[in-house]
C-alpha cells in the first residue's frame, strides 16, 4: 500500500470512527444528494435500522420516506402499497427487510421488458438493473448488531480487492473449487462478468448488499449458447457453513452434501437440515407449475422455473474482513475464507426460480482455468492468493 493511500486509510478511519454506520452508508456507499428521493421499505423487525436510515438521510437534506410491511418469505408478495412505492421511480430504494421484501406478482405473470428484449419479474430490479433509474441497498436478514460490525469498513480497499479479482477472472473458462468437507466442482463461466458488491453504489443502476464485500458469477446454463452446446456445472459440492431455506438462514449442524449433473442438482444428502433444503426446492417446483395454472406465471414459464429451482446460480467469494458465519446468510456469504453457491435463480437473467438458496462453503480453494491451459489459484484453503 503506498504512503498516500495509508495517509487516505488512516483519516477514513477518524471519520468513520465519528460517524454512525448509517451515515457512512447513506454519505459514501449511496452519496445521496441534497432533494433525492430516498425510499426506505421494512419490517416490524427491522425498526431500529430503518429509523437510522432515515434519520441519515435527512442530515444530508434529501427526501425520505418510511414504509413498512410485515415480514415476507421466498414465496410471499410483497404488499401491493410497497410495489406502488418503489414504482414511484426514486432515487434511492433501500430494502431493509427481515428475510425478504417479497416478490412482484403482477410483474411475474407479466415482466417488465427492456428494449432489448430483457425482462424482469419485479418492478425493483426493472428499475434498478433494466432501465438503470435508481441506486439501491437491500439487507435480507440485517440486525442492528451486524450494522454496526461490518459497515463502517474501508470501502476503497474493498473496491481494489474487487477490481484485482475481476481483472484475473477475465477470460477464464472454468472454475474448479474444492475444499476440505469434500467440495469438489467445476464451474463454466466463459463469457460471464464477475460482478461485485463492493460497497460502491452511488450511480443509478448500482446497488447491492449492506454489509457488502463479495464478488460473484453466474455459472453458464446448461443449453444451447452462441451455436454450441452449453454444459453446466459438474461434481459435488459440500455445505458446511450456513445455508438459506425458504423461511430462513441457518448455521449448519451437519453438511448437506448435493450433487450436480450438468448444472442441476440431482441429489442431496444430509441430516434434518438436508431435507429442509430438499423440501424447499421441492415447494418451488411445484409451486412453480401451480403458478403458470394460475396465470401468475406467463404460459410455458411454469417448467423453466421448475427446472431452474435445482440451478446452480451464483459462485460467490466473501471479501469483508469484519464479516463472519453467524447463521446470517447476509453477514455469512461476505466472511473471508469462504464461497458460496446459490441453488435457483441466477445474476444474469437467463435462469429465472422461484427461490435464490446462498450456501457457504468453508476454507475453499479455487482455481481459474483459462483456454490457453494455464491457471490462477485465487483461494488457497480460504486465504487470499491475490
Amino acid at each position: 500500500m503506498s504512503i498516500l493511500k495509508k495517509e487516505i486509510k488512516k483519516i477514513n478511519d477518524i471519520i468513520n470512527k465519528d460517524r454512525s454506520p448509517y451515515d457512512t452508508v447513506i454519505q459514501d456507499v449511496l452519496k445521496v444528494k441534497k432533494d433525492e428521493t430516498v425510499l426506505i421499505i421494512a419490517n416490524p423487525a427491522t425498526v431500529e435500522i430503518a429509523q437510522g436510515f432515515f434519520h441519515a438521510a435527512n442530515l444530508v437534506n434529501a427526501k425520505p420516506t418510511l414504509v413498512f410491511q410485515n415480514d415476507k418469505t421466498s414465496f410471499d408478495n410483497a404488499e401491493p402499497v410497497v410495489l406502488a412505492a418503489i414504482g414511484s421511480n426514486p432515487d434511492v430504494a433501500l430494502s431493509i427487510s427481515n428475510i425478504k421484501l417479497g416478490k412482484d406478482p403482477g410483474a411475474t405473470a407479466n415482466p417488465y421488458k427492456t428494449e432489448d428484449g430483457q425482462e424482469y419479474p419485479h418492478v425493483f430490479d426493472y428499475l434498478l438493473d433494466g432501465k438503470k433509474t435508481m441506486r439501491a441497498v437491500w439487507t435480507p436478514g440485517i440486525t442492528v448488531d451486524m450494522m454496526n460490525r461490518t459497515a463502517n469498513i474501508d470501502y476503497l480497499e474493498l473496491k481494489n480487492r474487487c477490481k484485482k479479482l475481476g481483472k484475473i477472472f477475465e477470460g477464464a473458462e472454468f472454475v474448479h473449487v474444492t475444499a476440505p468437507a469434500g467440495t469438489d466442482i467445476m464451474v463454466p463461466v466463459q463469457g460471464r462478468k464477475l460482478l461485485n458488491d463492493d460497497g460502491d453504489f452511488s450511480t443509478p443502476g448500482s446497488g447491492g448488499n449492506i454489509p457488502a464485500g463479495e464478488v460473484f458469477i453466474s455459472p453458464l446454463v446448461p443449453g444451447t449458447e452462441a451455436g454450441g452446446e452449453t454444459k453446466g456445472c459438474e461434481g459435488t459440492i459440500v455445505y458446511d457453513g450456513s445455508m438459506t431455506f425458504f423461511d430462513g438462514d441457518s448455521i449448519l449442524n451437519t453438511p448437506i452434501t448435493c450433487k450436480l449433473e450438468n448444472g442441476f442438482v440431482t441429489e442431496i444428502t444430509g441430516d434434518k437440515e438436508a431435507e429442509r433444503l430438499l423440501q424447499t426446492i421441492t415447494d418451488a417446483e411445484k409451486r412453480a407449475l401451480a403458478y403458470e395454472k394460475e396465470g401468475k406465471l406467463p404460459e410455458g414459464k411454469g417448467e423453466v422455473y421448475k427446472r431452474n429451482a435445482r440451478n446452480i446460480g451464483e459462485l460467490g467469494i466473501g471479501l469483508n474482513p469484519a464479516a463472519s458465519i453467524t447463521g446470517n446468510m447476509l453477514e455469512d456469504e461476505k466472511a473471508f475464507r469462504t464461497c458460496h453457491f446459490a441453488i435457483g435463480e441466477n445474476y444474469d437473467n437467463d435462469a429465472p426460480s422461484l427461490i435464490h438458496l446462498d450456501g457457504v462453503v468453508r476454507n475453499p480453494t479455487i482455481v481459474l482455468k483459462y483456454s490457453d491451459g494455464s491457471e490462477k489459484t485465487i483461494l488457497l484453503n480460504g486465504e487470499l492468493q491475490c
